[in-house]
C-alpha cells in the first residue's frame, strides 16, 4: 500500500505525518511540487509481458502526460530479486542526489521508497503497483528498491542524460532506514 511519512530532518524516529490515503498523500506532496497519481490499467497484463504490452495498457496516462510535459523518451524498466546486479543496482541512488530533469516513475508492479529532502524535512514515499511520481528537477532526493528488489515502472524522460545523479556528499540518507517492503506470502 502507498504511504507518506513526514519527517523533520533531525528526528528520523517519529514521524509528523503518516498517511496510506492516496488523496491525502497527493496533497501532502503538492506543496513541495511532487506529483502524485493513482492510474489503472485499461487491459490486464499477463506476468512477463513486454514493455510493449505494458505501455499499451497505460497508453491514455502516458499520452496525457507527454502532452502535458513535453517528454521525449517512455520506456520500461524491470527488476527482479534474482537479478545479479542488485546490489549495484540499489547502491546507485541510495545517497542524497538531485537531476537536472524530473524523475517520474509509474510503478506497474512491485515497490520502491523515493525520499525528499525539502526544507528541513524529509518525506518517505513508498510507491507501490499504480503509483505515479513525478519529483521536480532539483529536487534533493534519494531512492531505495530495497535489498530483493522488484518491481516494473514506466520511466519518462526530457533528455538522454536527465537520470544522471548529481550527489551532494551529505550523509542523511543514512540517518534513515533503508527500505524493507512487505512481501506478500504466494
Amino acid at each position: 500500500m502507498s504511504r507518506l511519512r513526514i519527517f523533520e530532518e533531525t528526528n528520523p524516529d517519529t514521524p509528523l505525518f503518516d498517511s496510506q490515503d492516496g488523496a491525502q498523500i497527493a496533497e501532502a506532496l503538492k506543496p513541495i511540487g511532487v506529483v502524485f497519481e493513482r492510474w489503472q490499467a485499461n487491459q490486464p497484463i499477463a506476468p512477463g509481458a513486454s514493455p510493449e504490452e505494458v505501455m499499451a495498457a497505460y497508453r491514455t496516462d502516458i499520452d496525457r502526460l507527454v502532452a502535458e510535459r513535453g517528454f521525449k523518451t517512455v520506456d520500461v524498466v524491470s527488476i527482479a530479486p534474482d537479478n545479479p546486479k542488485r546490489e549495484e543496482m540499489r547502491a546507485k541512488f541510495l545517497d542524497e542526489h538531485f537531476h537536472k530533469e524530473d524523475e517520474v516513475r509509474f510503478f506497474v508492479a512491485g515497490s520502491g521508497l523515493f525520499t525528499l529532502h525539502v526544507e528541513g524535512k524529509v518525506y518517505e514515499i513508498e510507491c507501490v503497483k499504480d503509483d505515479l511520481i513525478a519529483v521536480p528537477d532539483g529536487a534533493l532526493h534519494w531512492f531505495d528498491m530495497g535489498a530483493e528488489p522488484y518491481f516494473v515502472a514506466i520511466r519518462f524522460f526530457t533528455e538522454p542524460d536527465g537520470w544522471v545523479g548529481h550527489f551532494t556528499g551529505t550523509d542523511i540518507a543514512r540517518q534513515f532506514p533503508r527500505y524493507q517492503p512487505e512481501r506478500k506470502a504466494s
